[in-house]
C-alpha cells in the first residue's frame, strides 16, 4: 500500500514569537517533551516496520521540531530506509544544518518558512545557501502580509531559481486583485491560496492514501477533519480507509487542499507534494 502519512505529535514548544502563530514562544515542560519525544520514537519505529508498505511521512509540529534533536535523528533515520519515499518536515530553519549529511538527500526533503521579524535576513539566506550547497530539497515561502512583501522580494532576488518561493495567504485576508498580482508575480501559484477552496462533498485523497496521525497514533482523514479512523498502532485505521468526501465547506490550508482531488495539484506538485516542490523543479531543488 502506498501511504501518505500527516503526523503532528504533542509538541507545541517554538523558539520564534510570530504575532499571527497561537504557539509563539510557547514552552513544553520537561514532561511534554519527554512525552513528545517518546511518541515520535514510537511512530518511528512503527513506520520502520512497515516493510510492507511504500510511505511518504510530513511532520507538520505546531512547534518547531528541529531544534529537537530527537527529529533530527528521527528524519535521518527515516531518510535511510528503503520502503519510505520521502521524508519531510515543515520548519522555520533556525537549527544548524550539519545533521543533514547523516541523511539520505534523495529521500529527505525540507519545507522551510522565512518570518521577517523572527531571525536577521541574512542568517536565514546563508541557512539557505548551506542547504544548496548540500544538494538539499527544498521550499522556502512567507506568509503573504504587505509587511513582508519586501522581504519576500528580495528573497526571491537573491534565491537561486530552482528554489520555489510560495506564498501563503494570510488567514482571514481578503486581497485585492492589485494585492493579489504583487504576491503572484512572486509565486505563480499563489491563486490557489488566495482564497478558501470549496470542498463540502468533493472526493480528497485524504482518508484513502493520505492520513493524519497524531502522538498517540490516532488516525484522522486529516488535520482538519476531527473523526477518527482508528490507531495507527493496533491497525484499525487499515479498514477504515477508502475513497470519501470532505465533510468540511471550505479547506484553506495547503496541506489541506493539496490532497483534494477537484485540483491539480498532484499534477503541479509531482514529485514534490510534501514538500511543497513543483514538478517544473523536481529534481533541481
Amino acid at each position: 500500500m502506498d501511504l501518505t502519512i500527516l503526523y503532528r505529535g504533542p509538541l507545541a514548544s517554538c523558539d520564534y514569537d510570530c504575532p499571527y502563530c497561537p504557539f509563539a514562544k510557547r514552552r513544553d515542560s520537561p514532561d511534554q517533551l519527554r512525552t513528545d519525544r517518546a511518541a515520535l520514537e514510537r511512530f518511528a519505529a512503527w513506520a520502520v516496520a512497515q516493510t510492507g508498505d511504500r510511505l511518504s511521512v510530513l511532520f507538520t509540529p505546531w512547534g518547531e521540531g528541529l531544534v529537537r534533536s530527537w527529529y533530527r535523528r528521527t528524519l535521518a533515520e527515516l531518510s535511510r530506509v528503503p520502503h519510505i519515499a520521502r521524508v519531510a518536515i515543515q520548519t522555520n530553519l533556525s537549527c544548524r544544518t550539519d545533521w543533514l549529511a547523516e541523511c539520505d538527500l534523495g529521500t529527505l526533503a525540507l519545507w522551510c518558512t522565512y518570518h521577517p521579524g523572527q531571525t536577521p535576513y541574512d542568517r536565514f539566506l546563508g541557512k539557505c545557501r548551506e542547504l544548496t550547497a548540500m544538494g538539499a530539497r527544498f521550499s522556502v515561502g512567507v506568509v503573504g502580509f504587505p509587511e513582508h512583501l519586501d522581504e519576500a522580494r528580495r528573497l526571491r532576488a537573491d534565491l537561486p531559481d530552482e528554489v520555489y518561493l510560495w506564498v501563503n495567504a494570510a488567514e482571514g485576508r481578503t486581497y485585492t486583485d492589485d494585492e493579489a498580482g504583487r504576491w503572484t508575480a512572486l509565486d505563480p501559484l499563489f491563486p490557489y491560496s488566495r482564497h478558501p477552496h470549496r470542498s463540502a462533498g468533493l472526493p480528497c485523497r485524504t482518508g484513502e492514501s493520505v492520513i493524519s496521525v497524531d502522538g498517540e497514533g490516532t488516525v484522522r482523514r486529516c488535520h482538519f477533519v476531527p473523526a477518527e479512523l482508528g490507531n495507527l498502532y493496533d491497525g484499525t485505521y487499515r479498514r477504515a480507509l477508502g475513497p470519501r468526501a470532505c465533510p468540511l465547506a471550505l479547506c484553506d490550508c495547503h496541506i489541506g487542499y493539496v490532497h483534494l482531488e477537484t485540483l491539480p495539484l498532484y499534477d503541479v506538485f509531482a514529485g514534490g507534494v510534501l514538500e511543497r516542490v513543483p514538478a517544473a523543479l523536481s529534481g533541481r531543488a
